[in-house]
């Protein structure tokens, strides 16, 4: 039986992760880079929403917060704060080293190109 990957899971097991995400802007970055990508590991695609990803920043953060300290932060004027579904250079290499891989939406093949 083959086992999904789930990045979610190989978050929560990485110390340096957990560590790193103590820093509010290495979290919300990652929270960023998490919405609107698709991820994949052995040929397998994992995915989350923006809730989901906020859920997964606040529980590696551990310190009380929920999804909604991080949902929408990249609506922000702060140059260090990423827009959701931009992954900062650090962010792909810290999940590269996991063995994950980063692409966004395909929306033309999604046929969502009218929008």
């Amino acid at each position: 039986m083959d086992i999904k990957p789930n990045l979610d899971f190989d978050l929560m097991r990485s110390d340096s992760i957990i560590e790193k995400c103590k820093n509010k802007t290495y979290a919300q970055n990652l929270y960023a880079a998490l919405c609107n990508n698709r991820f994949f590991k052995n040929d397998q695609e994992w995915t989350c929403s923006w809730r989901m990803s906020g859920g997964i920043v606040a529980d590696l953060r551990n310190c009380g917060e929920d999804y909604l300290d991080w949902y929408c932060s990249g609506i922000s004027d702060r140059p260090e704060l990423m827009s959701e579904g931009c992954v900062s250079d650090e962010i792909r290499k810290d999940l590269l080293s996991l063995g994950w891989t980063i692409e966004p939406y395909d929306y033309v093949e999604n046929n969502i190109e009218n929008i």
